[in-house]
């Protein structure tokens, strides 16, 4: 008798996508104050899923809230991006050791190497960001572990905060990085493909961190003690 409705789309989950995806490409600065009020206006929708999506920010580590201020972008240390990428070179290698390596795999990871240089000939900042996540994320769902999965999820979100005011650190470098891998891979040498990984995480590694201790520095152009820690 009726039309059946199309499921009412979950505002929350919205919310928390939009605000994660600005500040992920740089667009929000370090210092700028980000309120339920203001949030709420530029999406067109109530206070309440930005309240929710602003929670799960905070609870991701990307984000903190200071009661009747709003919320701020997390501020890392030098201290800060040396354990996050500890911890994720520990799980690369470990998701490469136990990924099942599949010619959908290796398919799908070529793919997203030929993605990625596109990106960068076309200066997409936001494919290249897709691009990487999606390379490791093919490799952890390779090992069936989901909460390999998301927590590396999770310290990519933070790792890629960091360098979302310096995206150029390691863009010319990662597709070839990436195809080492690949063809690690490929060969059936896991070994080698784990030296790959790891090479390429301290590449990227070493480059952030300088440019933290540059930006550092007395008499830097943006001084600051923690990264980010810039004037908006």
């Amino acid at each position: 008798m009726v039309e059946k409705l199309d499921p009412l789309p979950n505002l929350t989950e919205l919310a928390y996508l939009s605000i994660k995806r600005s500040m992920l490409e740089g667009k929000v600065e370090w210092h700028q104050r980000l309120t339920e009020d203001m949030l709420a206006s530029q999406l067109g929708i109530s206070k309440s899923p930005v309240r929710e999506a602003l929670n799960t920010l905070q609870g991701e580590g990307l984000i903190r809230i200071e009661s009747r201020r709003g919320a701020y972008l997390r501020q890392f240390t030098a201290q800060d991006v040396n354990d996050l990428y500890d911890l994720r070179g520990v799980l690369e290698a470990h998701a490469v050791a136990k990924a099942k390596v599949t010619p959908e795999l290796l398919q799908a990871l070529w793919q997203s190497v030929d993605d990625m240089k596109q990106g960068l000939q076309s200066h997409d900042k936001v494919k290249h960001i897709e691009e990487d996540n999606r390379f490791h994320a093919l490799i952890a769902q390779a090992t069936g572990n989901e909460e390999l999965g998301g927590t590396l999820r999770n310290v990519q979100n933070k790792i890629w905060l960091c360098r979302s005011k310096s995206y150029d650190l390691s863009s010319s470098t990662a597709p070839a990085a990436h195809a080492a891998i690949v063809e690690a891979l490929e060969s059936g040498d896991k070994k080698k493909a784990q030296r790959c990984m790891r090479d390429h995480i301290e590449t990227v590694r070493k480059r952030l961190v300088k440019r933290i201790d540059e930006e550092s520095r007395p008499g830097a152009k943006d001084k600051g003690k923690d990264y980010g820690d810039k004037k908006g």
